[in-house]
């Protein structure tokens, strides 16, 4: 490996720790003030959406131990060993939080329970909306640059993050504006599939970086 490849690897290496680590930070934020809105305004949904961020949390500190790791000079075997663990991990929360959608959104429409309005919810479900998608590009950027199968899934992770602040979004204007209680949980089931394909190519070990 020439000079330069490793300089790149290795500032790569950092852009990702950063970039991990800043989803940490921000998901912990997110999961305090979504939990405390959902529960003053009883939304099912927000509650939903801390606790997912808390899942976040949980997959990006793993991953950021896995980053650290490498950018400490570990042996290839042990990087390649980390990755597979870490790799296993971020599909094991893939599934974690399919199966959670699932018995959020079937239990909202079964009690059919509308929650009060929250303009902090939809401050915060926008504000995730604009920085999610930024931050995953980021992550799937190093990822190709890495060779990183774990950062990619774990970036695809927050571009679910991202899909929930839409779903979210939606769920709560449309139950301000116009009493639509059951847009949320409507929109949130319909990201269970992809999720649920995503956690098994994961725990399988595949979706490696190819840059698709």
């Amino acid at each position: 490996m020439t000079g330069g490849a490793v300089t790149s690897a290795g500032r790569w290496t950092t852009i990702a720790l950063w970039l991990v680590a800043a989803t940490m930070v921000y998901n912990v934020v997110e999961a305090v003030v979504a939990l405390w809105s959902g529960a003053a305004a009883e939304s099912v949904a927000l509650v939903g959406f801390g606790l997912d961020s808390g899942i976040e949390v949980a997959a990006a500190a793993v991953l950021l131990w896995r980053l650290w790791v490498e950018a400490r000079g570990a042996d290839a075997e042990t990087v390649e060993r980390i990755e597979r663990r870490v790799h296993r991990f971020v599909g094991g929360t893939f599934i974690a939080l399919a199966v959670y959608v699932t018995l959020q959104s079937s239990w909202t429409l079964w009690t059919a329970d509308a929650p009060d309005e929250s303009l902090v919810g939809i401050v915060l479900a926008a504000a995730s909306l604009v920085i999610m998608p930024l931050v995953a590009f980021g992550k799937l950027r190093a990822a190709r640059e890495l060779g990183s199968a774990a950062l990619r899934a774990e970036a695809k992770e927050t571009l679910a993050c991202t899909y929930l602040s839409f779903t979210l979004l939606l769920g709560l204007v449309a139950n301000a504006a116009a009493g639509w209680w059951w847009a949320d949980p409507v929109a949130a089931l319909l990201m269970v599939p992809w999720l649920v394909q995503e956690g098994r190519e994961a725990l399988r070990g595949e979706d490696c970086c190819d840059g698709s």
